[in-house]
């Protein structure tokens, strides 16, 4: 029991960490945003959130938890948007006209790569 409160705490810290943290007001995927799919429960959700938090802080991150149901439905039109079937997990970023699912040294490259139009710096 005191293992789900620590990781539910770190989950919230790192949430409320996350200086765009917004909470979704559409029903469509916008192109011209980054979105992060993300559970609560989702150890690899958590490494892209300390990622995301360490190296690209004034990134501008529409964060949407998938354990509810608007978040849920805008997941399945992501997963919908980039005909990934039924095999959709988390973390998923949409970012513009491309999407990442998972996470790993290898996918925050990819990342970087991804969301240098985005960033703040250009």
């Amino acid at each position: 029991m005191k293992k789900i409160l620590l990781m539910l705490a770190a989950v919230f810290s790192l949430l409320t960490a996350c200086k765009e943290h917004q909470p979704v007001t559409t029903e469509e995927i916008a192109n011209d945003k980054i979105y992060l799919f993300y559970a609560n429960t989702c150890p690899h959700c958590h490494d892209a959130l300390k990622y995301l938090n360490q190296n690209h802080p004034d990134l501008p991150v529409t964060m949407v938890n998938v354990a509810n149901r608007h978040g849920y439905e805008l997941f399945i039109k992501c997963a919908r948007k980039f005909n990934l079937g039924r095999q959709i997990g988390t973390p998923l970023f949409c970012i513009g006209n491309h999407y990442l699912m998972g996470w790993s040294p290898n996918k925050a490259l990819e990342f970087d790569r991804l969301v240098k139009q985005f960033s703040p710096q250009g």
